[in-house]
């Protein structure tokens, strides 16, 4: 049993970070900003973004919900939480992608590649 749940705990422990990470980083005049940077280091790096965005991010949270019977087992139960996070999207010029930079408790939570300018 205790084996269960401690698969259970990394399964959901691993749907949380799954893909929420990029290996990528914002290339801005020769420095790059990634991951960990905080909103006041990309903005030194990189300038303001021609736009921020809030959204809400789905992620999985784990909830244990007690028996309703006296001495039963309690049951593990996974919703979606929604998260808040920012995104802020850099324009890297024409005919490239632009750069979206989300930012979670004010840090660097990921740098991805959105649209290409033509």
């Amino acid at each position: 049993m205790r084996l269960i749940a401690s698969s259970a705990l990394f399964f959901a422990a691993a749907l949380m970070h799954g893909g929420s990470a990029s290996a990528q980083s914002l290339s801005c005049g020769g420095t790059l900003s990634g991951v960990g940077d905080s909103k006041f280091s990309v903005v030194q790096k990189c300038g303001e973004p021609m736009s921020k965005d809030f959204v809400c991010v789905p992620r999985p949270q784990v909830a244990w919900v007690l028996s309703p019977y006296p001495g039963g087992p309690a049951q593990q139960v996974v919703t979606q939480a929604c998260v808040p996070m920012e995104d802020w999207v850099y324009h890297r010029g024409q005919g490239n992608f632009l750069g979206i930079v989300r930012f979670y408790n004010g840090a660097v939570e990921s740098v991805r590649d959105g649209e290409r300018v033509r």
